[in-house]
């Protein structure tokens, strides 16, 4: 019997970067990922949330799925991606760090990394209502793996709290900042009323895929579309979670 496969895109910035910039391999041009998602339309897939696809991972049923997010909230998901995906007619899931909204990745700032401006309140509101959905990424961007439970608790169940009461929508999605996890962390994802929670683990999520361990598909600056077909369409990436 073969097992639905339901590959889920990680994407962070969609801009244009000049060669140089530290970490440009997280900003994928906009024309990229505009032929990106023309591929995924050309092929007979529909670029889904990651709530819609968590339904088909229970049920299984067979269809032509890919999940989009984008981690960290940057204001130019909203300006460069959110016209192409409705485009295509497609839907997508922003993970926010709630304690940054309007501000800027102000946690990459020992790296040298670029400040990208992130998403305010009534562009987030904006993304909502144009069919998309939001996740919590925690609240200021943290390491839990390098927090006291009881600051990890607070980082996980607050930003949930705080989103929902901010922007009166269920959070029901998590991403690990960092892709960094143990298990006092994922147990307490699944108390705060999380439905799933994304890696950077490198791979395609099926129906058998534990729901708060999802591994993902980075999509880079130079994931050109031999490489993206070959992440989409083949064991590429599943071989490379090993």
């Amino acid at each position: 019997m073969n097992i639905p496969i339901f590959p889920i895109l990680m994407y962070h910035s969609i801009q244009k970067m000049p060669k140089g910039t530290v970490m440009r391999s997280l900003n994928v041009p906009p024309k990229r990922f505009k032929f990106q998602m023309y591929l995924l339309k050309l092929l007979g897939y529909r670029g889904v949330s990651i709530g819609e696809l968590h339904l088909h991972l229970l049920s299984g049923k067979p269809e032509k799925l890919v999940g989009i997010s984008f981690d960290d909230g940057y204001k130019n998901n909203l300006t460069n991606a959110l016209p192409i995906l409705r485009q295509f007619g497609f839907s997508a899931t922003i993970y926010l760090v709630s304690d940054n909204i309007g501000e800027s990745n102000n946690w990459d700032n020992d790296k040298g990394i670029y400040q990208h401006q992130l998403l305010n309140d009534e562009e987030i509101n904006q993304w909502v209502s144009s069919g998309m959905e939001i996740g919590s990424h925690t609240q200021t961007h943290v390491d839990l793996t390098k927090c006291n439970s009881k600051n990890s608790f607070k980082e996980i169940t607050k930003s949930k709290a705080d989103l929902e009461s901010r922007f009166d929508t269920t959070i029901n999605h998590f991403c690990y900042p960092y892709g960094h996890f143990n298990d006092e962390i994922i147990a307490i994802i699944e108390k705060a009323g999380y439905l799933t929670a994304t890696t950077t683990k490198r791979g395609r999520s099926t129906g058998k895929s534990n729901l708060f361990l999802l591994p993902r598909v980075q999509i880079t600056h130079h994931t050109l579309p031999y490489l993206f077909l070959l992440k989409i369409l083949t064991k590429y990436e599943d071989r490379r979670s090993r």
